[in-house]
């Protein structure tokens, strides 16, 4: 009998997947259903496929909702995160396992004994970043342990950029997933541990505090840390490890023309403005203390600013008379504004994602520094490297617990050997492989 997978949600991050997934309908004997508040989008991505259905789908709407997960011998679940409980609760109710890309949210873990005590399996954190990171880490992680060596210091670092040849812009940077998510990025305090302290860097500080890197043969990076690195000690099994680091990747340079925003204030989403009427230069003008100055002679005496970030905050059009267009908004808001047409990738563009992993252990009292990193380019707009990184792994996982390979219930992530393996493994064929590298 066919097996039934139910996925919902068809958005930019679904395409790998549903591709995917379509492609391996036949030899596994799957029938897919995928359900979008925009039919078109399924449509488009599945083409014309006897395995495969799109239908118009309302999250909201109960009935039609548990009438599909009923149906169902899998749901994966590719809407937003806040939304995966409604869906996640069905699932458990009707005995049904569930796959996600997103972080496991205390509403999840709440759902842990019920399923466990129904078999139910709800596979969470299995696309990029959570996802590839959480696999390719503890793998190496485990080698580690099994050959007698103790890890010292991990530090882990991702970033979703454009490729060399389309980082066309002084920012080497434009949006390859959700604009408003790089507006916000690091508000709040990021936290980790450094040679056995705990280090804590607030948002006025993080682009301040960069970490240089580089990848393969990529060339440069820099990294700004992760809200939360400490909570990774748990998930690692690396609770006594003296240093443990997760940061982002960006190209040399925009932090510290990122972090003249933050000071400025021009980041802030916590209150509207008043923007009618207003032009991006009187945007940037409202945020200055000395308005006797123009804007340039301003950065110079107030930020001692250097040509090149100068340049970034020119090319944006700060010194510019064009108009927002917008009535009331937060100051956020009207950057991510600006950015989205100033960071927009162009139709032949194509996206990257890079991941490094560094391993500091002692073996045979020995100290020995390990680097695993990947990069991956998109093929296009539709099957961008975020879309392969963030779906395949979902897609995977979804095919062998279908097939029995991934077996288990209650809320997991995939940081066993019996998950990782033969998602790596699989991954590896998509061209998402890790190369390892011994540091002298």
């Amino acid at each position: 009998m066919a097996k039934k997978i139910f996925m919902i949600g068809a958005g930019r991050s679904a395409s790998s997947l549903i591709q995917y997934l379509v492609n391996e309908a036949d030899s596994n004997d799957f029938e897919i259903t995928i359900g979008d508040r925009d039919l078109s989008l399924v449509v488009d991505k599945i083409g014309i496929n006897p395995r495969a259905q799109a239908i118009d789908f309302d999250v909201f709407n109960d009935s039609q909702r548990i009438e599909e997960i009923q149906k169902a011998d899998i749901v994966v679940s590719m809407l937003p995160a806040s939304l995966h409980f409604k869906v996640a609760q069905d699932c458990v109710k009707y005995g049904k396992n569930l796959v996600t890309a997103s972080y496991v949210s205390d509403e999840i873990k709440s759902l842990n004994a019920e399923a466990k005590e129904k078999g139910v399996l709800l596979l969470n954190e299995i696309g990029l970043d959570p996802g590839i990171d959480h696999m390719s880490a503890m793998k190496i992680i485990d080698q580690i342990k099994a050959k007698g060596g103790e890890l010292k210091s991990f530090k882990s670092y991702c970033g979703g950029l454009v490729a060399p040849g389309s980082d066309t812009n002084p920012w080497k940077y434009k949006f390859t997933w959700n604009p408003r998510n790089v507006v916000l990025a690091g508000q709040g305090t990021a936290q980790y541990i450094q040679d056995g302290d705990l280090k804590y860097i607030p948002y006025g500080q993080l682009f301040k505090r960069t970490y240089a890197l580089s990848v393969l043969e990529y060339g440069e990076f820099e990294a700004y840390a992760n809200r939360d690195s400490l909570s990774y000690r748990e998930i690692y099994k690396l609770e006594n490890i003296p240093t443990l680091l997760r940061g982002t990747l960006r190209r040399p340079g925009y932090g510290e023309a990122w972090d003249l925003f933050i000071q400025l204030g021009m980041t802030d989403d916590s209150f509207k403005m008043n923007v009618t009427g207003m032009t991006y230069k009187d945007f940037f003008v409202s945020f200055m203390d000395k308005t006797d100055l123009s804007i340039q002679d301003y950065l110079k005496a107030t930020f001692d600013t250097n040509s090149t970030v100068f340049k970034k905050i020119e090319w944006l059009g700060f010194f510019k008379d064009e108009a927002i267009d917008l009535e009331f908004a937060s100051p956020a808001e009207v950057l991510q504004k600006l950015l989205e047409v100033k960071w927009l990738l162009e139709k032949e563009d194509k996206d990257m994602i890079v991941m490094q992993h560094q391993f500091i252990y002692t073996l045979n009292k020995t100290n020995h520094e390990l680097h695993s990193s990947f990069v991956i380019i998109g093929e296009d707009q539709v099957y961008t490297g975020m879309a392969k990184t963030v779906g395949l792994p979902v897609g995977i996982a979804t095919k062998l617990i279908l097939n029995g390979l991934i077996t288990g219930s209650g809320v997991k992530v995939p940081v066993s050997e019996d998950i990782y393996n033969p998602v790596l493994k699989e991954l590896e064929e998509y061209g998402i492989k890790f190369i390892e590298e011994e540091i002298n």
